[in-house]
């Protein structure tokens, strides 16, 4: 059978005004805001010190749900694309982030996870073939200072071990956006479908890695059955459909700054649920925070500006 053909998504090119991108960028920003509950969901609800689990629930039973709805299988190349999509951002993602959160405190971990969208902007240019700018790495920065004061307190301890994890973290999603970018989705697959490959994929890579890890599963109750299932329906199936689709709709750079708003509403949620106080720092980190979000999505013609101007080689992909 012929494999599907791939859409051919313009990259790094936005519509002609911010309303344009409006709507998309909307829909793509539920995705982050779900998985800004995950820590409340895991430290209230779930059993204590199975983590890897938790990543795992939240991954392959939403991919199998996925590909039980849509019944589509990848076909030819996308097998390997697939599987190499689903262990970058799932797969290896989950024990990377949980590494990062167990050796270092959460605020640290949150912001070498802030940085993604600078590698994003970074890979763009060696990946997409992008022009650099100027623009990207100035909000991207700001954006991850604005996530670090939110989040790091003053007696954030350092570990190497954990500093490692937390950039190969940020760089293994980092790679996976762009490779999600650069390789587009099958015209005749439709984003659930999608979704439902790189979960799969991600959710069996995690099999073997979270059995050598923590042994057999916990006792499961009602309380943490309904925490897995928010994190595998909610944080797994619908943010993954919505968070894939953005990144094949829209500016790879503008779906990637997206990702700050996970941290920000971690942080409220603490601060709500958890007694967490918020003071004056968090807020201005919370103002550029935000910040950097919006800019991130203004269109590329208001960036031009900003960005320095590198020949594109001919017949490259735009």
């Amino acid at each position: 059978m012929k494999s599907p053909v791939a859409q051919r998504v313009p990259v790094g090119t936005g519509s002609g005004s911010p309303r344009g991108n409006l709507p998309g960028a909307a829909l793509t920003a539920l995705a982050p805001l779900a998985w800004g509950t995950t820590y409340v969901v895991t430290t209230e609800l779930l059993p204590l010190g199975h983590p890897l689990f938790a990543g795992l629930m939240r991954a392959l039973p939403a991919g199998l749900i996925a590909l039980a709805i849509t019944r589509t299988l990848p076909r030819g190349t996308w097998w390997g694309k697939a599987a190499a999509l689903g262990v970058l951002n799932i797969g290896l993602f989950f024990p990377l982030l949980f590494t990062t959160a167990e050796r270092l405190p959460g605020g640290v971990a949150a912001t070498l996870a802030a940085a993604q969208p600078l590698i994003v902007a970074g890979l763009a240019v060696t990946v997409l073939h992008e022009r650099p700018s100027a623009w990207r790495l100035a909000w991207g920065t700001t954006g991850m200072v604005g996530v670090g004061l939110v989040v790091i307190g003053p007696n954030a301890a350092l570990d190497i071990g954990g500093i490692a994890a937390g950039l190969a973290c940020a760089a293994t999603m980092a790679l996976g956006v762009t490779l999600t970018k650069r390789w587009g989705r099958p015209a005749d697959v439709s984003p659930t479908a999608f979704a439902g490959w790189q979960l799969t994929a991600g959710g069996l890579f995690l099999v073997p890695v979270t059995f050598l890890v923590e042994g057999l599963p916990p006792a499961i109750d009602l309380t943490a059955a309904l925490g897995y299932l928010w994190l595998g329906l909610v944080g797994g199936l619908i943010a993954y459909i919505l968070w894939l689709r953005g990144i094949t709709t829209l500016p790879v750079n503008s779906v990637a700054i997206l990702a700050l708003l996970s941290p920000l509403v971690a942080a409220v949620l603490g601060a709500i649920l958890l007694g967490q106080t918020l003071g004056p720092i968090q807020l201005v980190g919370f103002g550029l925070s935000l910040a950097a979000i919006v800019a991130g999505q203004l269109p590329s013609s208001t960036r031009s500006p900003g960005s320095v101007s590198t020949p594109t080689p001919k017949g490259t992909p735009r």
